[in-house]
């Protein structure tokens, strides 16, 4: 039964008998013959369902917490729902009209709100046929904030109660015709709701809330397989992959090199000594049989010879894998040739050069269409940035993220524990900005639970060491101390 009762009453969208139909369905979500949450969790909680008519107010029905008054304005989050006049009800999470408390700290948590975004973008994506039936708020306690102009244009059924709470809402879903998709939707929100209150479902339906969790995590963070890298070279020539240590963009970049392109192209580092003229091209000491015994002439550069090599055979792509693409000051080290980065120009783009650079350019340049670039980049690295626009106009970035499955499938059990652990600290607590220094699933790849402390201590712990030195991970760095003291105790 559990959700059953619930999902008719939202695409029923009647408010007849108000009151008594939301108590039969909120009183079954708890209990092991009829619930999805365990009866403790009851305790938590209350149903607020006032019956209103039409020229009183909104109707609604909630669940909030269990210290709010029984009539008037309440307090923290809540799930709510909206009967809506010949349509299904609106549904969603919303902050009571009274404030925050007593759940300021789970709303102003990152984690909250990032799973309250993970799970409207799983929906819009899973049912939403093209269209917006989700959204989400960024940020959950700025309730001076209101709702988007368009979403009560785009679902005018629901103005009234976009209207009266559009400073309140942080969750929305709008159900369809599909019924699977609401009973998701439903799921979702409950179970996040019951969750931030120390409760989960009961046996009976734990699988079902861990494929939910699955399906909208992978929006948190998304998997990216090689073949798909390998379609937006193809569409877009120039590609870098951004994400934490770890990940394993290095190793996609050189596997797509030799089982995509068949070894056509070469791999290259860029480091803060990067230049012009080793990247592009310039003037480079020879020596000579004259009585300096040294002379100066034009020498191409990785990228002038990368080009050179695809010019030689046009029917096969050419890629230049460009290792810690970051690490250099990527405008400085184009130059004038940043000119020549657009992938779908309407003509070859042609710079002038400085000196002859002999066959097959001379003295312009100009990149074939079948040369492909692909950077990586580590966003742990705070030293050198890409933050040129016109730099980053020009490439497509993929984030890596990462993977449990890798980690489940090449870990030991401490190793998967300890992934999970240290990947749940960063979604909880780490800000957007933070986010993308979690270590990835490379950290944790020892297969020998005897040896697995040893290589935590000796690879993971010094980089989450360092995160703490340099403040990167300041704002929960209590939770950083407290895992590394787990970690430490493992040995």
């Amino acid at each position: 039964m559990s959700l059953d009762l619930l999902v008719e009453l939202v695409h029923s969208g009647t408010t007849s008998s108000w009151e008594d139909t939301n108590r039969q369905w909120f009183e079954q979500l708890f209990g092991a013959e009829t619930g999805r949450y365990p009866k403790a969790a009851e305790n938590q909680v209350k149903l607020r369902s006032p019956e209103m008519s039409d020229d009183k107010g909104v109707s609604y029905a909630a669940i909030i917490h269990k210290d709010n008054p029984t009539s008037g304005r309440y307090r923290g989050t809540s799930f709510v729902i909206f009967p809506s006049k010949g349509g299904p009800c609106l549904l969603g999470l919303v902050v009571g009209t009274d404030g925050l408390s007593p759940d300021e700290a789970i709303l102003g948590r990152p984690g909250h709100a990032r799973k309250a975004q993970a799970i409207a973008a799983w929906l819009n994506a899973k049912y939403g046929r093209g269209e917006r039936i989700a959204w989400a708020k960024q940020d959950p306690t700025r309730t001076e904030e209101p709702l988007p102009a368009d979403l009560p244009k785009d679902w005018p059924e629901h103005k009234p109660a976009l209207d009266r709470y559009k400073k309140e809402i942080y969750l929305l879903f709008r159900p369809t015709d599909d019924l699977a998709a609401t009973r998701a939707a439903v799921g979702c929100c409950l179970d996040l709701l019951f969750a931030e209150r120390g409760y989960g479902p009961i046996a009976k339906y734990q699988q079902e809330a861990k494929d939910l969790e699955a399906a909208w995590f992978d929006h948190l963070m998304p998997s990216v397989e090689e073949d798909a890298v390998a379609d937006l070279l193809a569409r877009r020539r120039f590609v870098i992959l951004q994400g934490p240590p770890g990940t394993g963009k290095t190793r996609l970049a050189v596997n797509l090199l030799q089982r995509v392109y068949r070894g056509h192209g070469q791999s290259i580092q860029f480091h803060p000594n990067t230049t012009y003229e080793s990247f592009v091209g310039g003037l480079a000491p020879l020596h000579a049989a004259d009585a300096l015994g040294l002379r100066f002439a034009p020498e191409a550069g990785f990228l002038m010879r990368a080009a050179a090599a695809a010019l030689a055979d046009p029917s096969r792509p050419y890629l230049l894998h460009i290792d810690e693409i970051n690490r250099a000051d990527l405008g400085k080290v184009l130059g004038e040739g940043l000119f020549l980065l657009e992938a779908h120009a309407e003509q070859t783009r042609v710079i002038d050069l400085p000196y002859d650079f002999g066959p097959p350019f001379h003295r312009q340049f100009h990149l074939p269409p079948n040369l492909h670039l692909l950077g990586t980049m580590n966003s742990a690295d705070r030293s050198i940035a890409l933050v040129d626009a016109a730099v980053r106009r020009r490439f497509a970035f993929l984030s890596l993220w990462p993977r449990a499955s890798v980690v489940a499938a090449n870990g030991c059990p401490l190793m998967q524990e300890a992934f999970t652990r240290l990947v749940s600290l960063f979604i909880e607590f780490a800000g957007d900005d933070t986010l993308p220094l979690v270590p990835g699933h490379s950290y944790f790849l020892e297969r020998d639970n005897s040896q697995a402390p040893l290589a935590l201590r000796t690879n993971l712990a010094p980089l989450l060491e360092e995160y703490l030195a340099q403040g990167y991970v300041g704002s929960f760095a209590e939770p950083i101390r407290s895992y590394l003291q787990w970690l430490h105790a493992k040995a």
